[in-house]
């Protein structure tokens, strides 16, 4: 257990590559109640999400979900989230337990209209999620919701064994699932009887290890690494997120100065040739010149390498290129390769 945005968290149950290869090849169950949730609503409620927000959220139908940005001026991220749309006057944002507070203020400095009403409502949802090949079959024994229906970032409101629940076929692992937001005195029952539910596949527990390797494995990006208040969505390959065309929003201007002038550096990713894994913030280099900086490296327990990803000046970022890792003392010689280094296989 460790401390993690101010939640006491487990980082592994049973064992970090059992729970990665879990969520692989069956199902895996996150307690993800750490995650924030803001809740916008009134007759001006989609304006206050597209000033707030880079992805375009008029594009969004009713109970469909899209992955966007909270950015500051400068065009980098204070935090990357979920928009869910009930209606174009209710708006559901779930974001980073770290950056929860921050992110509702940020909201609220923008909340000029009396149109739009935001409210910090994470202490009204837990979150679990259900991950892996199996995830529906597991949900589906608890509820009556035909979770077949559910596209792929979509969601519906139902019932989870009696429990009213937002049931979103979301998931931060790669792998196709669902997260499902319940009142917290709800939480400990559902838990236990998703496990019931899918003892027949092996179900197991996950906890903050797998849950990294996982998104590291599927190239998404985590706050603090691939992404952070210096580094922006055009750097991180998260272009198709910000949609300038759609009218002002917060660091606009900023990205498209960017995009006139050039990023100067790109994120990624890379598998280790040599002898050595590369761990967050080690040095990347080319001869005797840092060309960079890891953001994110780990052991892929599906793919059995050595991966990571890493912010990378511009003229040193072409797939196929050769760089060193600065693993203590040594270099140690990885090759830059395409982006994502596991893709599920299509339904």
């Amino acid at each position: 257990m460790v401390d993690f945005g101010g939640w006491d968290m487990p980082v592994e149950y049973s064992g970090l590559v059992a729970e990665h290869l879990a969520v692989r090849r069956s199902v895996g169950l996150f307690d993800v109640s750490h995650m924030g949730e803001i809740e916008i609503a009134g007759p001006q409620a989609l304006d206050l999400v597209e000033l707030a927000t880079s992805n375009r959220a008029a594009n969004l139908q009713d109970g469909q979900a899209q992955y966007s940005g909270l950015l500051n001026e400068r065009g980098g991220f204070i935090d990357d989230l979920l928009v869910h749309r009930f209606s174009d006057e209710r708006f559901f944002l779930c974001v980073n337990a770290g950056n929860q507070e921050a992110d509702f203020e940020q909201i609220q400095s923008l909340n000029q209209s009396p149109g739009a009403d935001a409210q910090f409502v994470s202490d009204r949802y837990a979150q679990i999620a259900i991950q892996g090949p199996k995830g529906l079959a597991t949900l589906q024994k608890l509820t009556d919701t035909p979770l077949g229906d559910i596209r792929y970032y979509w969601f519906t409101e139902g019932k989870v064994s009696g429990a009213p629940a937002i049931i979103a076929r979301t998931g931060y692992t790669g792998e196709h699932g669902f997260e499902i937001y319940v009142a917290p005195d709800e939480a400990e029952r559902l838990w236990s009887e998703l496990l019931r539910a899918g003892a027949e596949y092996d179900i197991l527990p996950c906890g903050l290890g797998c849950r990294n390797t996982l998104r590291l494995e599927a190239a998404m990006a985590l706050h603090g690494h691939e992404i952070s208040e210096d580094i922006t969505p055009l750097e991180a390959g998260l272009g198709w997120i910000v949609k300038p065309n759609k009218g002002d929003f917060v660091g606009r201007d900023a990205l498209l100065k960017q995009k006139q002038d050039g990023v100067p550096r790109k994120l990624v990713g890379f598998e280790m040739r040599g002898r050595g894994i590369a761990r967050d913030g080690y040095h990347v280099m080319k001869g005797d010149e840092q060309i960079g900086f890891v953001t994110s490296g780990s052991p892929a327990p599906f793919l059995d390498k050595n991966i990571g990803m890493a912010l990378l000046q511009i003229d040193a970022a072409k797939s196929g290129g050769m760089i060193d890792i600065q693993v203590r003392t040594r270099g140690v010689e990885a090759e830059i390769v395409p982006l994502p280094f596991y893709s599920r296989k299509k339904d």
